[in-house]
């Protein structure tokens, strides 16, 4: 047992709490003794955002508060700290917090989780901060759905062709599972909401999809990937392969394929990263800042740390040599049970296992009643079976009964009644009505206002997304 610091039980610090992070501090506190260790977790949300519904939750199959676990009422015996993590003293055992709210302060542990997942990865492209929107949070899938409806409202309203043009098309960069599925239900959601337009019809609207490899859902194989998108094209989405967005500056896309077009909402989907902030803590990283592991997720050259999830470079033991295990829940599920059960072991002194998992195959949806599937590498499901598939999976591997049965329930509820699209806009800047009326004229210091928002990605008093 490791020395503990002033006599008290030693810490475990879990920095994350995501997917990696929830599930790792579950299995330990299953497994601890009572007095035996002290969990804490460290993350700056007190949530869990179970990232492959954001898609659903853009789309509104989802009701955004289901598809977050809170952390204190699922980890009732542990220590939640809302905050960052931003550096690790190795030699003294601290780790500096940075809370929500007062001071840093450093926090002393024994033995160290590192699971502070990804962001999404970015490239200089002209334009693409100020223009686009991305989908690694709730609240940019909410606030995607909201903008997307609201563009819809804008076309309906105005008689001018270029604004309804703008209003109307929508651009997707990236083809991996969070593009494909982005643009399978955002699409779908606006064909359904057109019903409700005098001026709107899905005739008028444009859907692009952009990728800079030659096909879609690589992981699913070139097969699924080709029939997948045939499918998306037959809905009327442009799907161009081999090409990037070479800027987007006020919102006129230019790809590399020569084709440009202007429009109000561009969703960047183009791949992950690791938190810069491991770079503060003092492990060694892979070429692309993933924490170099060992099978046993314990971080090379620390007894102490281990890593999982997004943020580490975990060796695929069952796939062989130099390979590495892919960013995705289905791993990090597993690698959080193994770690768990790893600091459980050495804290008592046994020895550590190695991770080893066989990819059970991919799911996808791209719409209601729309999906693909591959299973074990070889049985293949596609449209409605592979949907089904799809909700069941991910219903199941969401974390806690209780958010379960809120998301099964929705799904239930949505069989007897349409899908609702109304759009809620204004909620990305509730006090304006307030300050309006508190305010001295306040429609001039609204119109002020609305010039210095309109730099803002996503806001509402703009033409951007």
């Amino acid at each position: 047992m490791p020395d503990s610091h002033a006599g008290t039980p030693p810490r475990i610090l879990i920095v994350g709490g995501g997917y990696a992070g929830l599930h790792t501090a579950l299995r330990v506190l299953k497994k601890l003794r009572r007095g035996e260790a002290t969990v804490t977790v460290v993350d700056p949300r007190s949530y869990m955002t179970y990232l492959p519904f954001l898609p659903e939750a853009a789309g509104g199959n989802v009701a955004a508060r289901n598809l977050v676990a809170p952390l204190r009422p699922a980890l009732k015996e542990a220590e939640v700290i809302t905050g960052h993590v931003v550096c690790v003293d190795h030699t003294r055992k601290t780790a500096t917090v940075v809370p929500a709210a007062g001071d840093e302060y450093e926090l002393p542990f024994d033995y160290l989780v590192v699971a502070t997942g990804s962001i999404s990865r970015t490239f200089p492209v002209p334009g693409l901060a100020e223009q686009a929107i991305g989908l690694k949070t709730v609240e940019e899938a909410i606030s995607l759905r909201n903008h997307v409806l609201w563009q819809l409202d804008k076309a309906d309203s105005t008689t001018d062709p270029e604004v309804r043009r703008k209003a109307l098309t929508f651009v997707f960069i990236g083809g991996g599972f969070a593009g494909v599925e982005a643009v399978g239900e955002i699409e779908d959601m606006a064909r359904d909401a057109a019903r409700n337009y005098r001026n709107v019809g899905r005739d008028d609207m444009r859907f692009v999809l952009v990728e800079a490899a030659n096909r879609i859902l690589p992981e699913m194989g070139p097969d699924l990937g080709l029939w997948t998108k045939e499918k998306l094209e037959e809905r009327g989405i442009e799907v161009y392969l081999n090409t990037s967005m070479e800027s987007c500056t006020d919102g006129n896309v230019v790809l590399k394929n020569g084709v440009e077009t202007p429009t109000a909402t561009i969703v960047w989907t183009a791949g992950v990263k690791p938190s810069p902030l491991l770079e503060g803590f003092g492990l060694p990283l892979g070429p692309r800042g993933h924490i170099d592991t060992a099978a046993t997720l314990q971080v090379r050259g620390f007894e102490h740390v281990w890593a999982a999830g997004d943020n580490a470079q975990v060796p695929d033991l069952a796939v062989g040599q130099d390979a590495w295990c892919p960013p995705n829940a289905q791993h990090a599920v597993r690698q959080a049970r193994v770690l768990g059960d790893n600091v459980i072991g050495r804290l008592r002194g046994r020895r550590q296992k190695e991770y080893k998992h066989k990819n059970l195959g991919a799911v996808a949806s791209l719409g209601l009643h729309k999906g693909v599937a591959i299973m074990f590498g070889t049985f293949r499901l596609k449209g409605r079976p592979a949907w089904w598939f799809h909700r069941l999976y991910h219903g199941a591997m969401m974390p806690t009964v209780n958010r379960k049965l809120r998301v099964f329930l929705d799904w239930t509820v949505a069989m007897f009644l349409r899908r609702e699209t109304v759009g809620l806009p204004e909620m990305a800047h509730p006090r304006d009505a307030f300050v309006d009326a508190a305010l001295p004229e306040p429609m001039l210091r609204r119109a002020d206002r609305s010039k210095s928002l309109s730099l803002i990605p996503g806001n509402d008093h703009s033409s951007t997304a």
